[in-house]
């Protein structure tokens, strides 16, 4: 049987030709495939660098961000001096030195309703490795309608989680999440961290997933979820069934359409109930509260951030009081002083500012830019984190 291989190629992939299971047909699809990946970061890193070792042709990659310090913690595809670079760029110049065969196509795009659809129309698999549930909701939806598998994975703090959303096959993420959380409920991993090889497991396994899928071989996640849990090392499986009521997916869909996913997912303009109630809560730069503090003026600045955040940096002369244990400990606070809330970036501190105008607090301020803007704008031996 002849090949159309080359004999650099022959040897480069000799490990997968002699697998029955790959062969040289097996090789050819990778190499004839392409496939997409949402995002350059934490399960972007190893499903590049694991697809483009195993001689996936074409590698499209769709990320906006440039490559900051924190992220090398868990985001191997980048380097130090990648620092300050788009990720594109660094991820590009990666592949292209560990597989000269493979062909990087960059979207240097927020991906959104308007470009989803002629982004990933020139795809065979899309691999979803992003950080927001609109993003997902918006990658499944254009899935399903352009009939492409969606090799899905996403992490937490220690935990994590993969399945295949293929809606010609099984269910897909609607059927498993109807209704995205509520806003602020769930905390991104700025928030609430990820240990940094957690990532390298679940993208490994959406890469795995996305080869199988590539290859016609093996018995794909479709319809199944795989949850890890890395303290107690432990796989557990749950099985998932299509939603015959899907709104996209099911028997009669509703959505024939991307939709707005940022009004979707509580994040626009309309039905956000909680950026409507945060929405009118005063805010202080950081600058301004030094100022203030400098005057020797009476305020209450609380910290609402966990524990373990407080011990990394503080800012001299604040209270802590978690946000989880706000609803039990308010009534420390003094009602009558003006109060000034920070967290790391503004976001919990909206939350709790807004949860104590509730009980009554009518002086309270949000610290706009949190301990980070703090950082960059008044004191930068505060560590970033």
């Amino acid at each position: 049987m002849s090949t159309t291989l080359t004999n650099d190629e022959i040897e480069r992939y000799s490990r997968h030709l002699i697998l029955p299971e790959v062969g040289v047909k097996g090789q050819e699809k990778l190499r004839d495939a392409k496939v997409l990946l949402i995002g350059a970061g934490g399960l972007g890193s190893p499903l590049a660098v694991y697809l483009a070792a195993s001689g996936v042709g074409t590698i499209g990659i769709v990320d906006f961000d440039v490559v900051d310090v924190s992220n090398l913690q868990r985001q191997i595809i980048h380097s130090t001096k990648d620092i300050g670079q788009p990720k594109l760029d660094s991820a590009e110049a990666y592949i292209n030195g560990l597989n000269p065969f493979v062909t990087v196509i960059k979207h240097n795009t927020r991906l959104d309703s308007d470009n989803a659809l002629d982004i990933l129309k020139d795809y065979d698999v899309v691999a979803d490795g992003t950080d927001n549930f609109a993003t997902r909701y918006l990658v499944n939806d254009a899935c399903v309608l352009l009939g492409i598998p969606n090799a899905y994975g996403s992490i937490f703090r220690f935990e994590g989680q993969a399945s295949v959303f293929y809606a010609k096959e099984g269910p897909c993420y609607r059927c498993l999440y109807p209704e995205p959380p509520p806003p602020g409920l769930v905390p991104n991993c700025a928030e609430g961290g990820v240990l940094g090889v957690l990532p390298g497991i679940i993208g490994t396994l959406q890469a795995m997933e996305t080869i199988k899928l590539i290859l016609g071989e093996g018995d794909p996640l479709v319809g199944r979820l795989l949850l890890f849990d890395a303290m107690k090392m432990k796989f557990r499986e749950m099985t998932l069934r299509k939603d015959p009521a899907c709104p996209i997916c099911g028997e009669n869909p509703s959505i024939t359409e991307l939709i707005d996913y940022e009004q979707f997912c509580g994040l626009g303009p309309t039905h956000d109930e909680p950026k409507k109630e945060t929405s009118m809560i005063p805010e202080i730069s950081p600058s301004a509260l030094k100022a203030r503090l400098d005057a020797g003026d009476d305020v209450f600045v609380l910290d609402v951030r966990e524990p373990h955040e407080h011990d990394i940096c503080r800012i001299n002369g604040t209270t802590l009081i978690p946000l989880g244990e706000l609803g039990t400990r308010y009534k420390e606070l003094d009602a009558s002083k003006e109060i000034i809330v920070h967290c790391k970036m503004g976001g919990r501190s909206a939350q709790a500012c807004a949860f104590l105008q509730k009980n009554g607090f009518e002086n309270v301020t949000n610290l706009s830019g949190g301990i980070s803007g703090w950082s960059d704008d008044v004191d930068s031996s505060i560590a970033k984190y």
